[in-house]
Protein backbone atom coordinates (compact mmCIF):
# COMPACT_ATOMS: atom_id res chain seq x y z
CA UNK A 1 0.00 0.00 0.00
CA UNK A 2 1.10 3.44 -0.88
CA UNK A 3 2.65 5.44 2.17
CA UNK A 4 0.20 8.33 2.92
CA UNK A 5 2.03 12.04 2.92
CA UNK A 6 1.13 14.02 6.42
CA UNK A 7 0.93 17.41 5.57
CA UNK A 8 -0.58 18.56 9.42
CA UNK A 9 0.48 16.89 11.94
CA UNK A 10 -2.52 18.59 13.62
CA UNK A 11 -6.50 18.53 13.52
CA UNK A 12 -7.82 21.11 10.82
CA UNK A 13 -10.80 23.44 12.25
CA UNK A 14 -13.26 24.07 9.55
CA UNK A 15 -16.99 24.94 9.18
CA UNK A 16 -18.84 22.27 7.05
CA UNK A 17 -22.31 22.78 5.47
CA UNK A 18 -25.17 20.32 6.53
CA UNK A 19 -25.90 17.78 3.73
CA UNK A 20 -23.44 18.78 1.65
CA UNK A 21 -21.38 16.09 0.15
CA UNK A 22 -17.10 16.53 0.89
CA UNK A 23 -14.17 14.44 0.04
CA UNK A 24 -11.23 14.24 2.97
CA UNK A 25 -8.46 13.90 1.08
CA UNK A 26 -6.77 10.48 2.52
CA UNK A 27 -3.34 10.01 0.68
CA UNK A 28 -2.25 13.82 1.91
CA UNK A 29 -1.20 14.78 -1.84
CA UNK A 30 -4.22 17.00 -2.36
CA UNK A 31 -2.62 21.06 -2.50
CA UNK A 32 -4.06 21.61 0.95
CA UNK A 33 -4.03 18.12 2.20
CA UNK A 34 -7.82 18.18 3.99
CA UNK A 35 -9.93 17.74 0.64
CA UNK A 36 -9.38 15.66 -2.50
CA UNK A 37 -8.40 17.39 -5.39
CA UNK A 38 -7.50 14.41 -7.33
CA UNK A 39 -3.87 14.11 -6.71
CA UNK A 40 -4.76 10.17 -5.35
CA UNK A 41 -4.73 9.26 -8.97
CA UNK A 42 -1.60 8.03 -8.76
CA UNK A 43 -1.82 6.07 -5.25
CA UNK A 44 -4.17 3.34 -4.77
CA UNK A 45 -5.64 5.39 -1.74
CA UNK A 46 -8.87 6.91 -2.14
CA UNK A 47 -10.29 9.55 -0.50
CA UNK A 48 -13.29 9.23 1.79
CA UNK A 49 -16.80 10.86 0.92
CA UNK A 50 -18.68 12.38 3.54
CA UNK A 51 -21.50 14.15 5.46
CA UNK A 52 -22.36 16.88 8.28
CA UNK A 53 -26.28 16.57 9.75
CA UNK A 54 -25.54 20.01 11.10
CA UNK A 55 -23.87 23.00 9.71
CA UNK A 56 -20.93 24.14 12.51
CA UNK A 57 -17.20 24.02 12.70
CA UNK A 58 -15.65 20.08 13.10
CA UNK A 59 -11.98 18.92 13.20
CA UNK A 60 -10.80 16.99 10.69
CA UNK A 61 -7.44 14.87 10.79
CA UNK A 62 -4.80 15.98 9.66
CA UNK A 63 -2.63 13.20 10.48
CA UNK A 64 -4.02 10.48 8.54
CA UNK A 65 -4.01 8.01 11.35
CA UNK A 66 -7.63 8.57 12.88
CA UNK A 67 -10.14 5.47 13.29
CA UNK A 68 -12.97 8.43 12.91
CA UNK A 69 -11.90 9.35 9.62
CA UNK A 70 -12.05 11.71 8.52
CA UNK A 71 -12.86 13.14 11.96
CA UNK A 72 -9.75 13.99 14.55
CA UNK A 73 -9.91 11.33 17.30
CA UNK A 74 -6.59 12.37 18.94
CA UNK A 75 -4.28 10.16 17.14
CA UNK A 76 -2.13 12.64 16.60
CA UNK A 77 -1.33 13.08 20.23
CA UNK A 78 -0.19 9.38 20.18
CA UNK A 79 3.44 8.72 19.73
Amino acid sequence: MQEKIIKNKNPIKIHLEKDKDYYWCACGLSKDGTFCDGSHKTTNIVPIKFSVSEAKSYFLCGCKKTNKKPFCDGSHSKS
